[in-house]
């Protein structure tokens, strides 16, 4: 698969065509996909690969912005719903003090509702 047809299955666009709503609230438990795209072939991924898998909280909306990771291969972006996603520091680089903490900026089409993921497992 070349990068021009598209390598990223967290990139394809959810049912019903690309997200314009925000689908997550402030305050709510997310979990990072953990899928690997750049296993598959080519690609351009904006979510740390140490977030994979991981639960975090919604902290802000920050909008709706073309999907880089399209963007990177000059295809057609939709909007996705950008997030501020905070995450405790200790359970990911297994270092730091209780409270110390990580807010990233992460794509809706990166997230799924913490419960789901859980159900999922």
């Amino acid at each position: 698969m070349t990068p021009a047809e598209g390598t990223s299955s967290a990139a394809s666009d959810p049912p019903g065509g690309p997200a314009t709503a925000p689908r997550f609230a402030p305050g709510a438990r997310v979990h990072v996909k953990d899928d690997w795209p750049e296993r598959r072939g080519p690609c351009h991924i904006r979510t740390p690969h140490y977030l994979r898998g991981r639960t975090g909280t919604v902290q802000r909306v920050l909008g709706s912005f073309p999907n880089p990771e399209d963007l990177a291969f000059a295809r057609p972006a939709p909007k996705r719903v950008l997030y501020h996603v905070l995450f405790e520091q200790p359970p990911i680089w297994n270092e730091g003090r209780p409270g110390d903490e990580i807010l990233v900026e992460i794509f809706e089409h990166w997230l799924e509702p913490a419960d789901a993921a859980k159900e999922a497992a």
